[in-house]
């Protein structure tokens, strides 16, 4: 992520818009005329497949660049960015953007984030073929309470937008076992679940969960 000053630098570059719950914030194959800095709420990343399949590829939330690659290297986007909750974001020009970045001499700082979202999704390739579902469920959560930037205000932090269809696609199972493991950390008293709410209760035992195969 980018430092406290340049990001509310960064913010000064453009218009904040909104984004209803649901809604696409950027569209698959469309041009790179533009970028997101997104500020508040959560969404997700999906690639839209010929055969009408979606494949999930990543939550971002406040703090986050959206649509960055397609502007740099101008080619169209190759994926969507959904809302999951209500979001907001600076519109960011894709020239004047550009032009900050090396003005700011920010070229190798966006280069090391996006080296960290590959090994990200790295990490996550390689939990999808050696974790056990409930301890993969558990990373997955802790991983969206830290988008949402709840972890430091409380013990226990409220998910909201996401259904457990779009949980399963993250961590690569069916949704009858979302439904398996969610009961299993319910019976631990760990979570709470409702239609698009999961609260966890306890964070740290969730943690401890997580790291259960390390």
């Amino acid at each position: 992520m980018l430092s406290d000053e340049v990001w509310r630098d960064l913010r000064s570059q453009g218009v904040t818009r909104a984004f209803a719950e649901r809604s696409v914030m950027l569209r698959q194959g469309s041009p790179g005329t533009h970028l997101l800095a997104l500020t508040s709420g959560l969404a997700k990343v999906v690639c839209r497949e010929p055969n009408g399949a979606r494949t999930w590829l990543a939550f971002r939330g406040p703090g986050d660049l959206l649509g960055e690659v397609s502007v740099f290297n101008g080619t169209s986007r190759t994926a969507d960015v959904v809302a999951l909750t209500p979001c907001a974001a600076v519109v960011l020009d894709a020239e004047r953007f550009v032009r900050y970045v090396e003005e700011r001499g920010l070229v190798m700082h966006l280069m090391r984030q996006a080296l960290a979202r590959m090994r990200e999704s790295d990490i996550h390739r390689a939990e999808l073929q050696t974790l056990p579902l409930v301890v993969r469920l558990a990373r997955t959560l802790l991983r969206l309470a830290a988008l949402t930037d709840q972890m430091a205000e409380s013990n226990a932090v409220r998910l909201t937008g996401l259904n457990q269809e779009e949980v399963a696609q993250a961590i690569g199972v069916t949704r009858n076992a979302v439904i398996s493991g969610l009961r299993q950390l319910r019976t631990y008293g760990l979570v709470e679940t409702a239609r698009r709410v999961i609260v966890i209760r306890d964070v740290k035992a969730l943690q401890r969960w997580a790291e259960a195969a390390d």
